[in-house]
């Protein structure tokens, strides 16, 4: 019977090489990044966010987030990190439709930028998508 050293021991050792051999991701593969942001829409530099349809780059997340209004309370904020060959680091920018969100870095796979989801490509995952709460003048977005 081994004594409780030992027992103690190869736990530590076991969660010790597990939790090092894991990177911290998110389910689309792209890198996990923290996002806490705050933004005050009536703010001029927040234009474009004050219609429907607006949406803007700001900084933050893996490749940047692309931020979208949706509805007059509800807004969706996404990384623009292609969610294809992750490991390349490509990243999405809006097309003149609008809509759609393209990385033309690497592999044109083609983003709705309502939902995330890809429509053309070979994209097989959506854009990584962020939390939002939205008071009817600050927007936050957050993981």
């Amino acid at each position: 019977m081994k004594s409780a050293q030992t027992v103690i021991a190869m736990l530590v050792a076991a969660i010790t090489l597990s939790s090092s051999s894991c990177t911290r991701g998110t389910a689309s593969g792209i890198p996990y990044v923290p996002v806490n942001y705050q933004l005050t829409v009536s703010n001029p530099e927040f234009a474009p966010l004050l219609a429907i349809g607006g949406w803007l780059y700001i900084g933050g997340g893996s490749r940047g987030i692309i931020v979208y209004r949706f509805s007059p309370d509800e807004f969706r904020a996404y990384d623009r990190h292609c969610t294809f060959m992750v490991d390349e680091n490509c990243r999405t920018s809006m097309d003149n439709s609008d809509i759609t969100s393209v990385d033309t870095e690497c592999c044109d796979s083609k983003f709705l930028i309502v939902d995330g989801a890809p429509i053309d490509g070979p994209a097989a995952i959506g854009l990584h998508q962020y939390n939002t709460q939205f008071d009817g003048n600050t927007l936050l977005i957050y993981n």
